[in-house]
């Protein structure tokens, strides 16, 4: 009985659905992202593949609503749930506004960042060195769509987005690409926020990789007690061959040991 209640707890069936949706979620974001990404990518794309892409992107962001939903229904307390979960929820609920769409965006990181953090958990910057990579190439997605066809905009290709991405991120801030849009400029909010924590983590960890490194470089290895016993056995037999009237030591000279240095009381 205690098995069973056990087995059937929210605890253990939301761990169960989670494991179990994990991969086909990951596969999803992705496909989700490269439809996403077609329209942006190409602006020459067809009308045909146009459509395709925004049914696809449709239809896995139902997917992400019946994943919440799940997770809802198994919850003893659900008031508690939708107050743990009142962002994920806004950015479910927000892109269905045009302006808001590259939220949808927000979802795939945060989907990806989660299911990588399983995946690599143990391994802190495989994780957020993964992460960092996904938020600059989906923000660069994201204000590319915002930025290419509005007046006097300075962003109109993906390298463009992608260097301003960059450059944003690592808080250097040139000023030669920036948003001049709304949209555009929520995105970048939201790289400078995600973005502050992530590189931080990774320049702290290489500064201390580097000082590790410098720090052990002049460094010595200890000697060990078959280094010392050696060393005792050559200064045995030089003193012998230095004691011997011929100079040829004797037989146990190396066998002989040597006495620790005399130390002479402090006066």
């Amino acid at each position: 009985m205690g098995n069973a209640g056990s087995t059937g707890s929210p605890a253990v069936r939301t761990t169960r659905w989670e494991r179990v949706t994990a991969l086909p979620l990951t596969v999803l974001s992705l496909v989700f992202l490269a439809a996403y990404a077609a329209p942006i990518l190409d602006p020459q794309l067809g009308a045909g593949w146009r459509r395709a892409c925004q049914l696809t992107t449709l239809a896995i962001w139902l997917l992400f609503w019946l994943d919440i939903g799940v997770r809802f229904v198994q919850q003893p307390d659900r008031r508690r749930f939708v107050r743990e979960h009142l962002f994920d929820l806004a950015v479910l609920l927000l892109p269905v506004l045009r302006p808001l769409r590259a939220l949808r965006l927000v979802t795939v990181v945060l989907t990806l960042s989660r299911r990588t953090e399983i995946w690599v958990r143990g391994r802190l910057g495989v994780y957020v060195a993964a992460t960092t990579l996904l938020l600059v190439v989906v923000a660069a997605l994201a204000v590319l769509d915002a930025e290419r066809y509005a007046p006097d905009s300075s962003i109109t290709s993906y390298g463009d987005a992608l260097w301003w991405a960059a450059v944003t991120i690592t808080t250097v801030g040139y000023g030669d690409f920036y948003p001049v849009t709304t949209e555009g400029r929520f995105v970048a909010v939201g790289l400078m926020i995600g973005g502050i924590g992530l590189i931080g983590f990774v320049t702290g960890s290489l500064a201390t990789w580097i000082v590790d490194r410098v720090s052990g470089r002049g460094q010595q290895p200890a000697a060990t007690a078959e280094d010392i016993a050696a060393l005792r056995r050559e200064i045995a037999a030089l003193r012998q061959r230095l004691e011997s009237p011929d100079g040829t030591p004797t037989e146990d000279a190396a066998a002989r040991p040597v006495p620790p240095p005399r130390t002479t009381p402090p006066s």
